[in-house]
Order: C-alpha cells, then sequence, then structure tokens
C-alpha cells in the first residue's frame, strides 16, 4: 500500500509543451466566441434530422465517461474498502471533475439558446418530470459541484499555508475540518449521481426508437451504458496514472494499478457477457453479420473489448508500465466507440440526412481537449493532487 503524500508537483509551469496546450486552447476559445457569433447553422454540420453531433457525443457522452475515474476509484475504496487504491483517488476526481466540467461547457455550445440553461436547476414549475434528459442535465449539473466540492480539500491544504494571504489561510483553516467532516455525505451523493445519468445517457438513445439500429437498441442499454463508464473511468485512471509518472517524474504505482486492471477485468469481462448474451437472446447474431458497415462497427467495438480484456488477464504482463498503458488505451477506445456507434454510426433519422462534422466542430472539441489539459497540468503543479512526485528538470511538462 502506497502512504505517499499529495505534495504539488515541482517545477516550472510556462514550459514548451504547456505553451503549445494553452495557445490551442485559446484558439479554440476564439473559435467558441466565433461559433455564438455565426450560430450552429455555419459553424456545425448540424440538421433537423440529426441535433446532435460530435460536440454531444464525444464532449459530453464520452467526455463524461472519461470522468468517471473518480466515480469507479469511489467505488473500489469507499464502497469495496479497497483502501490501497487512495493515492489513486485525487487525480480521479481532478479528472472527472474537468470532464464533466467541459461536458457542461459544451452543452452550453451546443445548445442553440444558450441562455436558457439557468432554467434547469432554477425554474423546476417548468420541468417535464417524464424527461430522461432532464434527469440527465440535473444529475450532471449537480455532479459538476459535487466533484469540486470532493477535490476541495487539496486547495484548501494549499491555502491554509498561504501567509501572503491570511484572511484566505483562516478560511481553509475554520472551513476544512467541517468539510472533512461532511466528506462521507458528499462522496455518497457522488456514488449515486454518476450512477442515475450514466444509465440515462443510454435511455436517451432508447427512446430513439426505431432511428436507433436494432444492433445497439437493447432494453438493456441503461445497464450498458452505465458498465461501460465505470470500465472507461478505470481505463482513464490508469492512463492518467501513467503519463503523469511519465511526464512529472512521479513514482510509478505499477503494483497497485496492476491490482487495479485485475478488477477492471472483471467488469470489462461483465460488459462483453451482456453485449453478446443481449444479441444471442434477441435472435441478433445472424444480422450482425449481414449489416453492412453496421457490422464491421459492432464487431470492431467487440473485438477491442475482447482485446482489452485479453491484455487484462496477462497478469505477468501487467508489471510491465508500457503493457498497463496500452491496456488502458485500448479500454478507452473501446468503451468510447461503443458510445460513438450508439449516438452517430447506428442512430438514423432519415436517408434524406446525413451528417459529419465540420472543421470548426473538430477544432472546437481539440480546443477544449486542450483547455482541459492546460487546467490539469497547472493544478497538479499548484495543489496537493498527486502523490510520490519528484523534480523532473528536462522534458518536463
Amino acid at each position: 500500500m502506497s502512504t505517499a503524500t499529495a505534495v504539488p508537483v515541482a517545477g516550472p509551469l510556462w514550459t514548451r509543451p504547456f505553451k503549445i496546450v494553452f495557445g490551442v486552447a485559446v484558439f479554440g476559445l476564439l473559435l467558441v466566441a466565433w461559433r455564438f457569433l455565426v450560430g450552429l447553422g455555419p459553424a456545425t454540420g448540424l440538421n433537423d434530422g440529426y441535433a446532435w453531433g460530435l460536440w454531444i457525443t464525444f464532449d459530453v457522452v464520452c467526455g463524461t465517461a472519461f470522468g468517471c475515474g473518480g466515480y469507479a476509484v469511489a467505488i473500489l475504496v469507499y464502497i469495496l474498502n479497497k483502501g490501497r487504491y487512495h493515492p489513486l483517488v485525487r487525480p480521479a476526481l481532478l479528472t472527472s471533475a474537468l470532464g464533466y466540467t467541459m461536458g457542461a461547457i459544451a452543452v452550453g455550445v451546443d445548445v442553440g439558446r444558450p441562455w436558457w440553461m439557468f432554467k434547469i436547476p432554477f425554474v423546476p414549475w417548468q420541468w417535464n418530470l417524464n424527461s430522461a434528459q432532464l434527469e440527465v442535465a440535473l444529475c450532471i449539473s449537480a455532479y459538476v459541484v459535487v466533484l469540486w466540492i470532493e477535490l476541495s480539500p487539496a486547495f484548501l491544504e494549499r491555502w491554509r499555508k498561504d501567509e501572503a494571504h491570511p484572511k484566505l489561510a483562516r478560511f481553509s483553516r475554520r472551513t476544512l475540518p467541517v468539510l472533512e467532516k461532511a466528506l462521507p455525505w458528499i462522496i455518497a451523493l457522488g456514488l449515486l449521481l454518476p450512477t442515475m445519468h450514466q444509465s440515462s445517457l443510454g435511455t436517451m438513445m432508447l427512446l430513439s426508437g426505431p432511428k436507433l439500429n436494432a444492433l445497439w437498441a437493447t432494453p438493456i442499454i441503461p445497464l450498458l451504458f452505465l458498465v461501460n463508464a465505470v470500465i472507461m473511468g478505470y481505463g482513464v485512471v490508469v492512463m492518467e496514472s501513467s503519463l503523469s509518472a511519465h511526464f512529472f517524474g512521479r513514482k510509478r504505482e505499477t503494483a497497485m494499478l496492476a491490482s487495479l486492471s485485475r478488477v477492471m477485468a472483471f467488469v470489462v469481462a461483465l460488459w462483453l457477457v451482456l453485449r453478446l448474451g443481449d444479441l444471442a437472446l434477441r435472435g441478433l447474431l445472424a444480422e450482425s453479420f449481414s449489416s453492412g458497415a453496421l457490422s464491421f462497427w459492432l464487431w470492431l467495438e467487440i473485438a477491442l473489448v475482447a482485446a482489452a480484456l485479453a491484455m487484462l488477464l496477462r497478469r505477468a504482463k501487467l508489471v510491465d508500465a508500457g503493457w498497463l498503458f496500452a491496456a488502458g488505451l485500448v479500454t478507452v477506445v473501446a468503451s468510447t466507440l461503443y458510445r460513438f456507434n450508439s449516438y452517430l454510426t447506428a442512430f438514423n433519422p432519415g436517408d434524406q440526412y446525413s451528417y459529419f462534422p465540420t472543421v470548426p466542430e473538430i477544432l472546437i472539441t481539440v480546443g477544449m481537449l486542450a483547455i482541459e489539459l492546460a487546467a490539469f497540468i497547472w493544478l497538479v503543479k499548484t495543489f496537493p493532487i498527486l502523490s510520490g512526485t519528484r523534480p523532473r528538470a528536462r522534458g518536463e511538462v
């Protein structure tokens, strides 16, 4: 079990890689401003058939699942009482907070009238209580707040030692003990909310009826989305830990990640059994080989999941940091493809409609990823997020 204390990463912020990431982020923000000036029509490939595209599919549907690392690790640490994974909690929470925050911002960029979004949390008398989309919006909004509260002890620990700002230091010293007592309840809420909205993201596509191909339109799609979110969360945690160790000179948590990967193998196997079992029970195995391009995407999705499972079951290989990272990457790619297939590839609103993301859509998505990455680098260099860090003089990020 690792007992390393979380500390800010040593080293300057304005390194060459950070400047590049920051420049991409600024360019993305300029494109977002342009999108609001010209509207959705000139900026996107959306139309009456495809009301959502790359921003919702990747930035929200996949982005929030990328942010389920905190949810997945919290299940291990706080529900299954696996305290040895505790050093992974803060970086996982940071990844989750950034992923969900950018997902919420992406919704604001995507909708036609973002100035009415305040009605979602603040005008309950206009709610449609039968709407799965309302439940997703409320849960994601609440979960963004919960994630930053869960992460706030890292900020308070840093500020309470800030002699240059005595008022902030006093506030932090008074607030931290109170927050620590309230955290069990906040963590419980943080476990409930993703369980609700990740499954509801699947429910939303089930409501599309015959527009979603039968190979994906299954009654258990809410369950598949929920398990898929846990898988993506685990995969992102493994990748984040591996990349942090490489770029920040952090002590590698290879033994911990190997143990985590064995847990991940069980969850991946569960999803694969559910997916294949559902196709078999609904009598769609023959159709899964005779649906043209959709058959290719279906079996690519399943093949990648099976490859990830095979990698995770190679216990002798899990002691290798490169193998661990590759296993996490394949897991994330496979899970992302399933969500892309469910929301775009297998969705057909009619032969008269077609969609492909425009260049601005793609560049804005890249810009949002750059914002998230720049924020991650700044936060881990400023606040005690990562444990077991040491200075890295050459090639640091």
